[in-house]
Formats: C-alpha cells, sequence, structure tokens
C-alpha cells in the first residue's frame, strides 16, 4: 500500500508507482469522488474517457434527446401560434 501526506497548501504527491500505472502525467485531471464515507481518486486519462465510447449510443428505433426536445418546442410554437 502507498501513502502520501498533504501539504500545508493541499497539494498532495501521487506515489510514482500509481503515476507510471495510471498514465498520470502533470496536467492529467484528476476528478475525487466521495462514495460510502471513501474518496476515490479517480484520474481523467484518454484511456478513461474512450471506456464511455458507446455508452450513450442509441438503440434502434429511439429518438435522441435532443430529436425529442426540438419536437416538443415545435409543439409548443404550433399550440402558441393557433391562439
Amino acid at each position: 500500500m502507498d501513502s502520501a501526506y498533504v501539504t500545508s497548501k493541499g497539494q498532495l504527491v501521487v506515489p510514482s508507482r500509481i503515476r507510471r500505472r495510471y498514465g498520470i502525467k502533470p496536467g492529467t485531471r484528476i476528478n475525487f469522488i466521495e462514495e460510502e464515507g471513501q474518496i476515490i481518486f479517480q484520474p481523467v486519462t484518454p484511456e478513461y474517457i474512450d471506456s464511455f465510447c458507446g455508452v450513450f449510443k442509441q438503440k434502434a428505433g429511439e429518438k435522441s434527446v435532443v430529436r425529442e426536445h426540438l419536437e416538443e418546442r415545435q409543439a409548443e410554437r404550433n399550440r402558441e401560434n393557433r391562439k
């Protein structure tokens, strides 16, 4: 188990073994997630972003949320124009 200390400025040095393993380089964005009394440290690397590829893909026959919103707005405008 690796450990580190927080500096007086609130900075945390990630041990080099962990940086290498997870591709953390200078400028890598880190998300901190609070979950059940724990803090999860999630580096936002290209591999992490690629893991979402296809997650939000539409199923056949489904309308996109944007398309639904545009259709609702058009229906509202049509109702307002009839008045």
